[in-house]
């Protein structure tokens, strides 16, 4: 662990499938060592560039790097340092956490029986399923399989941990143990996490980017995307009737209800009539807003400044 974690660098990757679906168009990130955070909606192509770096598809051009390793040419060194957490991952339900983990040690070249041992108990006790190593994988809980998943990810100290909607599916008090287990990982390796939930990268990431219809639309810090759009998002209660004439007139991007109304917020860079008044921004509204086309981020400029 000594060595400085290498670097992604993803240049101009485009995929089309088959079916003529164009799943990623001339990607390109530079990718730290530490969390990332890769926000988009379902169907936005997070999983198609997940998989590509995984090495279990070939992009149509473009190039990957991981440190000074071809991704796209050299899989085989990829692999060997390479953790992936897929959306969907299948465990056999009657073999035991101890037992699986074991079977992958084996699959990932560890030979030695005490090394195998000693590696199990430690990626079981920092995933904190010490205590339930001898349960049957088939009675683990959303969050306790997806806690396995990430020991067996990384098995083999990986530079590179992708980690597609981990969090999908889990109970708030799940959704947190394994959020903390995630951060603690970024110490050592790049660590990406795919997800459409945006409150995942406003807590662990200091470095995003945001994908939909197979486009990068942005490439930030969280907190500096925010204080761009300070002085820009204003809100309003209004009714139901009313919303379609407000969406006609000002750049809405996003509406939720409250109490049978509607709690409207908007993108302008004044107030937008009366009875709007402006808020503190956060991630959700750079996220909207750049899937609605309102952030354009050479555009911006933070109006006001707060010391650091």
């Amino acid at each position: 662990m000594g060595k400085n974690p290498a670097g992604l660098s993803i240049r101009g990757v485009s995929k089309k499938y088959a079916n003529g679906v164009q799943a990623l168009h001339n990607v390109s990130l530079a990718i730290p060592p530490g969390m990332y955070g890769l926000l988009g909606p379902n169907g936005a192509g997070k999983s198609t560039l997940m998989r590509t770096l995984a090495t279990l598809q070939e992009p149509d051009a473009g190039q990957i790097l991981l440190g000074d390793i071809d991704v796209i040419t050299q899989k085989a060194a990829v692999r060997q340092t390479l953790g992936y957490l897929p959306q969907e991952f299948g465990v056999y339900p009657k073999a035991s956490a101890e037992e699986m983990l074991d079977y992958f040690a084996v699959l990932k070249g560890i030979t030695s029986r005490a090394a195998r041992r000693a590696t199990t108990e430690d990626l079981l006790r920092k995933t904190n399923l010490w205590d339930k190593r001898k349960q049957k994988l088939g009675g683990y809980s959303g969050g306790m399989r997806q806690r396995f998943g990430v020991a067996v990810a990384l098995l083999g100290n990986p530079q590179l941990l992708i980690v597609d909607e981990p969090t999908a599916g889990l109970d708030p008090a799940e959704r947190v143990r394994f959020l903390n287990l995630l951060s603690e990982l970024g110490e050592h390796s790049v660590v990406i996490l795919s997800t459409h939930i945006v409150e995942d990268v406003a807590e662990l990431c200091s470095n995003m980017a945001i994908i939909n219809q197979g486009q990068i639309l942005l490439e930030a810090a969280p907190l500096e995307a925010a204080a761009a759009l300070q002085g820009r998002i204003w809100r309003t209660l209004t009714t139901k009737q009313a919303l379609p004439a407000l969406e006609q007139e000002h750049r809405v991007i996003s509406t939720k209800l409250l109490g049978g109304r509607s709690l409207v917020r908007v993108y302008s860079p004044a107030q937008p009539a009366p009875g709007f008044e402006a808020v503190e921004p956060d991630l959700e509204d750079v996220y909207f807003s750049a899937l609605t086309g309102c952030f354009h981020p050479a555009n911006q400029r933070p109006q006001s400044t707060v010391a650091p």
